[in-house]
């Protein structure tokens, strides 16, 4: 029996074998990306001020290797944030401090100017107020906020004026955005974005209380269960489809035997 090489098959043949695969991977890499970031909000479910992510899917019309008609693939697009406000708990460290409303703390990085929802800051050797990074809490104008050392009684009111025994030290700057989709995730509950915010008008700050994680512990195991199964079903019908292939050129073989 003469054996014909793969390249001797005609275009249509290989297309048509290979087009259910292209869509299979597709999808698993979109799964695999997706398991990433609900295990992401899992670790995260005892962060302050965490933001749980969701993938974003959309079709992605794609013709590969000239087929006569396109492929329609799936794109992991991106990922958006869920912008509910996550619980608040009393802790009484005065330094603890929760916001109520859309707004964001300013925080001073090496790269520039960030955001987050995490209020639990502490105080250098110097008196900055720092987050638990080591970044210096961002005050109006940009700079950063000095508690004495002898300070005794740290108030900071609903407008996030940090205040002493002897007065006004500072204020924290609370920035709100039109679109808060528009927050990139850093990492350590810090967000960049180049949209211009504004300073806060429908948020007050909580002194001595943390927002926790907004993420549903039940919610992202049953999210994770669900991709998993869908990653082992697409799994199996790959291998089906390879064992179909397999026949098929095995048929192919025989016939110009």
């Amino acid at each position: 029996m003469q054996i014909e090489p793969w390249s001797n098959f005609t275009k249509d043949t290989k297309v048509a074998m290979e087009n259910s695969l292209y869509v299979a991977l597709s999808r698993q890499v979109a799964l695999s990306e997706n398991m990433t970031i609900v295990a992401n909000n899992l670790a995260n479910i005892s962060t302050p001020g965490y933001r749980g992510q969701n993938m974003v899917f959309e079709e992605y019309i794609d013709d590969p290797r000239g087929a006569r008609e396109p492929l329609s693939l799936v794109l992991d697009y991106g990922q958006y944030q869920n912008t509910d406000e996550g619980p608040l708990s009393l802790t009484g460290n005065p330094l603890d401090v929760a916001l109520e409303g859309p707004g964001f703390f300013g925080v001073n990085t090496p790269d520039g100017i960030r955001y987050t929802r995490a209020g639990n800051f502490t105080v250098n050797e110097n008196g900055t107020l720092m987050t638990p990074l080591g970044y210096p809490v961002a005050g109006q104008g940009g700079g950063e906020i000095v508690i004495p050392q002898e300070a005794t009684n740290i108030s900071i009111d609903y407008n996030g004026v940090v205040s002493t025994e002897d007065g006004e030290v500072g204020q924290l700057q609370i920035t709100e955005f039109d679109n808060e989709q528009l927050l990139d995730p850093q990492g350590n509950s810090l967000y960049v974005t180049e949209e211009a915010g504004r300073p806060a008008e429908n948020t007050r700050v909580k002194q001595g209380m943390l927002e926790g994680s907004n993420v549903q512990g039940i919610t992202e195991m049953t999210r994770m269960i669900e991709v998993s199964r869908e990653y082992q079903a697409i799994a199996r019908m790959v291998q089906g489809e390879h064992d179909r292939q397999r026949s098929a050129i095995q048929r192919l073989l025989q016939t110009r035997a």
